[in-house]
């Protein structure tokens, strides 16, 4: 399992996360404090608490999906 944080600035930011992810065949968990959702949910990702960093975790060991998901990481 890998886990790194990230954070959206913007509606567009979190479009452009779930579209990157959902081409992906891994699962991918988006997590506020308690609260874990589905990350290719886009009513899961805004039912966080976008104020600050996220953490995502995800089982994998292709290590290009760290790559694909710079531009979102803090």
């Amino acid at each position: 399992m890998q886990q790194v944080n990230v954070r959206f600035h913007s509606m567009d930011q979190i479009r452009q996360f779930i579209s990157t992810i959902e081409k992906l065949d891994d699962n991918f968990d988006l997590g506020s404090g308690h609260r874990v959702v589905d990350a290719k949910s886009i009513l899961g990702v805004l039912a966080l608490d976008l104020s600050g960093p996220l953490r995502l975790r995800y089982h994998s060991d292709d290590l290009g999906i760290r790559e694909k998901i710079a531009p979102f990481l803090c």
